[in-house]
């Protein structure tokens, strides 16, 4: 049985054997409703496990006894009532209440974005501010200047921030990753016919900041047809709202970039969807949640209480059902400034290609908030493979520092969630592996690349 199950089943083994799940943080989400239920789930777990160690012994008293039986039985002997809300007070006071928060208007800050007008960051005791930003430029140097108290950003932002690279550095972290897939090489129109990436030397691409995945995978996708991305083909950086405008200008032939303004170019009728990332890397992360590290040392309850909503708010957005609420509560003019039709689309992956398809793709975009560290290490071979970072890279130290997998696991639990014990997993990029514990060697693997 997951963490989350019902201990009190006799039907069902302390593990994940429903048959129903690939994994138990899969079985664990399908179960977990609000943070209240999930301690409550945790509580009743640890203690069943104490008193019976084996599934055998628990299994035969509860099917001899009846559940109701055995929990007050149980309870008459401990207190289990009390002992769940030992376990759901023990976050110490705010050091920091109210907090300005930025974002930039894209999908993929759909948890930090609807933990405002739904209620997860005051859920947490939380006054939060959310400050449209016009770029991610900008955003760094909010960030930099202490303008903001945390924010949305790139995921390989805090990493090119931490090595100084584009900026003067300063050590950031990624608390949560905001999102995985989500993103989409969008066309002109009149480029319908060029779908081989092998036609397009001469093109001109937009990606929305140079420490990006966007940038990253872009890049990767043009080299793996034989396309050099700095001597071929064009690429400017171009602020996400800006996109479909320049793609209708003829600024542009194309961008990968984030949604809303893939769908965006579709709804305009200027552009169709040539392919979603997850095509390229099924599982690729994209935003995360960027803290400095002063932020964390200072104020270490108020992190504690903006990752629980992060967490809440990644869970909650990860269930399917519950998309076109969440599409409703993000598209207004404060937060995307988009039509519902055109986020619905995106967040339940129904939605129309621009050249009279509708697809079905229910995890376009999903949320899961790990920070997985074998994704750092991807993101600093592609910084060191196109020349962003020109000295030997310490993969493993600068990934450990930026990515917090240990306060990760740590809050993930306090949300109820139940965290990988790995910090690096498989990666599988275009059918090519990925091995994290030889970066180097991977960087040198490719026929393309800067000296």
């Amino acid at each position: 049985m997951a963490t989350f199950g019902n201990p009190f089943d006799p039907q069902i083994e302390l593990r994940c054997s429903c048959g129903k799940h690939a994994s138990d943080s899969e079985h664990d989400a399908s179960v977990m409703t609000s943070t209240e239920h999930a301690t409550r789930r945790v509580v009743e777990s640890a203690l069943i496990r104490a008193l019976f160690p084996t599934d055998a012994t628990r299994r035969k008293f509860i099917r001899s006894v009846g559940a109701s039986t055995a929990l007050a039985a149980i309870s008459s002997l401990l207190p289990i009532d009390a002992i769940q809300a030992m376990a759901a007070e023990t976050r110490g006071p705010l050091e920091k209440k109210n907090l300005k928060i930025g974002f930039i208007p894209i999908t993929c800050a759909t948890p930090l974005i609807m933990a405002g007008p739904m209620g997860f960051y005051s859920k947490q005791g939380l006054d939060v501010t959310l400050i449209k930003t016009a770029g991610w430029a900008l955003i760094r140097d909010k960030m930099l200047n202490k303008e903001h108290d945390a924010s949305h950003m790139l995921s390989p932002m805090p990493l090119a921030i931490s090595m100084g690279a584009g900026s003067v550095a300063q050590p950031m972290n990624v608390a949560t990753i905001q999102n995985i897939n989500g993103q989409a090489i969008t066309l002109a129109l009149k480029h319908k016919d060029r779908r081989d990436p092998k036609t397009w030397k001469g093109m001109t691409f937009a990606v929305p900041f140079e420490y990006s995945m966007h940038n990253f995978l872009l890049r990767y996708y043009v080299a793996e047809h034989g396309i050099d991305p700095d001597k071929d083909i064009q690429i400017r950086v171009t602020p996400p709202p800006e996109m479909v405008a320049n793609l209708r200008a003829g600024n542009i032939d194309g961008y990968l970039g984030p949604d809303p303004f893939n769908q965006r170019a579709v709804f305009d009728q200027i552009g169709f969807i040539h392919l979603l990332t997850k095509d390229l890397w099924d599982g690729h992360p994209c935003c995360a949640f960027g803290v400095t590290d002063a932020f964390v040392k200072e104020n270490p309850n108020t992190f504690a209480a903006l990752f629980r909503a992060m967490v809440d708010a990644a869970a909650f957005a990860h269930d399917e059902k519950n998309r076109k609420e969440i599409a409703a509560a993000i598209a207004p003019a404060n937060y995307l400034n988009q039509p519902v039709a055109v986020v619905e689309q995106v967040l339940t992956g129904r939605y129309a290609d621009g050249l009279g398809k509708v697809m079905n793709v229910p995890n376009r975009i999903d949320f899961d908030p790990f920070p997985w560290q074998s994704m750092g290490v991807w993101i600093l071979t592609q910084m060191k493979r196109w020349g962003y970072v020109k000295a030997d890279v310490q993969y493993k130290d600068i990934v450990e520092r930026v990515f917090l997998v240990t306060d990760a696991r740590k809050y993930m639990k306090d949300a109820g969630a139940v965290p990988p014990d790995s910090a690096y997993r498989k990666i599988s990029v275009m059918g090519k592996d990925f091995d994290p514990s030889k970066p180097e060697a991977y960087v040198q693997s490719f026929a393309i690349k800067r000296p």
